[in-house]
């Protein structure tokens, strides 16, 4: 009976280590998370930012025909 009750507590604080483990692991994957997703916010703002400018461009350029390419 003794050992029965010596191996649930080695069972049972294993169990909270893990537990332990896994919520700081959580927890390092919600930071992640958090700073991945301003980045991308970041990102996707410069990209648009870039369209906007390229089709600004666009604009002030007349479209080249066939005979009126230049090199």
């Amino acid at each position: 009976m003794d050992t029965d009750f010596s191996a649930l507590s080695e069972k049972v604080s294993r169990l909270a280590d893990l537990t332990r483990q896994l919520r700081r692991e959580n927890a390092d994957l919600r930071l992640r998370v958090a700073a991945l997703t301003s980045e991308n916010t970041e990102m996707s703002q410069k990209l648009q930012l870039a369209r906007q400018k390229v089709g600004a461009l666009m604009t002030r350029y007349p479209a080249t025909t066939t005979g009126e390419e230049h090199v």
